[in-house]
């Protein structure tokens, strides 16, 4: 669903003036009115109608989730239904498909509301359904990424970066408009919305906002030319199936070249489909491999612990503790036996969050 002019239903705490519109005439040229609602452009209209939103929400006997503050849900003996937003778009879906008419019924009294039907696109996001599920992917937002670039008919490579190759700031000369490759790597970080398989080069050529170089263009060239070859793959979310969450996490030591600090990587799945993940430098040099393997299990832990209370919030709780994967050996046996001694204790933090159960 849609909210139409949505900032102009909420209400301002604050006191404002504004001068009339020129098509007004009044007694005196000095007069001007107080704004009773926000506007548009306006510093405060997105922050005012969330509160509207959030209000109405509320005396619908709708609760914001805690973890997840764009999130709200009403749980009852019949199901329960589920209101995600984003601005003035709305995700409503559920169980209980009473209390779903009956939420669209008040809210076309309180707003004005256009409803989109079943959801197909959301902000880029194509949504298929299946018998067996549900799958994403971005097809068009890809297509026209392509375009923009210039690289239709152009022969597709089977992977998204160069093996072995390493980008510094500073190898070869600079663009003379930065703001293209700005605006493309932005486009790459919102396609990584469900493309995990380029979350590791987008996150390389990322680095490089502030100066990028023709050889960091190509690399973004490249990035596109691969999704040339898959531009339908996307997530697939399996219908009817036990929510068990399954965690896995790795890093690459010292790799970057400039600041030789590692980078975390970890994925998470809930009964076999990508629910979340991350690709991101850590914000130290670790002394050694078993430092950045930890470090990043902590990472994952983190996301772990989220995981279960959002699920928990829900009604899905977790009954087991979650399994995480790694592949460091050093790393896995400090974490199943908690003793530091001087060459650990550096990471004794770290390892005290990835401890709790």
């Amino acid at each position: 669903m849609d909210v139409k002019n949505a900032f102009l239903h909420s209400d301002l705490k604050e006191e404002i003036y504004m001068k009339l519109p020129s098509s007004m005439t009044t007694s005196s040229p000095n007069d001007v009115c107080k704004l009773r609602r926000s506007l548009y452009r306006l510093k405060q209209a997105l922050r005012a109608w969330f509160e509207k939103f959030h209000t109405t929400l509320l005396n619908f006997s709708f609760t914001q989730s805690q973890y997840d503050y764009s999130l709200f849900f009403h749980k009852s003996l019949t199901g329960i239904v589920l209101i995600l937003v984003y601005v003035d778009d709305l995700i409503i879906t559920g169980t209980d498909t009473r209390l779903i008419t009956k939420l669209q019924v008040m809210l076309h009294a309180t707003f004005c509301m256009k409803d989109l039907g079943q959801l197909t696109y959301f902000l880029g996001l194509e949504v298929h359904h299946r018998s067996n599920g549900i799958y994403l992917n971005q097809h068009k937002y890809i297509q026209d990424l392509i375009t923009l670039v210039g690289l239709e008919g152009t022969t597709s490579v089977d992977i998204p970066m160069e093996v072995n190759v390493k980008y510094r700031k500073d190898e070869g000369d600079l663009l003379a408009d930065p703001t293209i490759y700005r605006g493309l790597v932005g486009s790459l970080i919102y396609l990584m919305t469900n493309r995990l398989d380029i979350s590791y080069v987008v996150h390389q050529v990322s680095q490089f906002m502030s100066s990028p170089q023709h050889l960091h263009f190509a690399a973004i060239r490249r990035i596109i030319r691969y999704l040339i070859g898959s531009p339908t793959r996307g997530l697939f979310f399996p219908r009817g199936s036990p929510l068990q969450l399954l965690a896995y996490s790795d890093a690459d030591w010292a790799r970057c070249p400039d600041t030789r600090r590692s980078t975390t990587g970890w994925c998470m799945f809930l009964d076999g489909a990508f629910i979340s993940w991350k690709c991101k430098k850590q914000d130290r040099v670790s002394k050694s491999f078993t430092e950045a393997e930890y470090r990043s299990m902590s990472s994952a832990c983190s996301e772990i612990v989220w995981l279960h209370c959002l699920l928990e919030e829900l009604g899905f709780s977790q009954p087991d503790s979650t399994p995480l994967h790694a592949d460091n050996t050093s790393a896995i046996q400090i974490a199943s036996n908690l003793v530091f001694h001087e060459h650990t204790k550096h990471i004794e933090v770290d390892v005290t969050i990835l401890g709790k159960p």
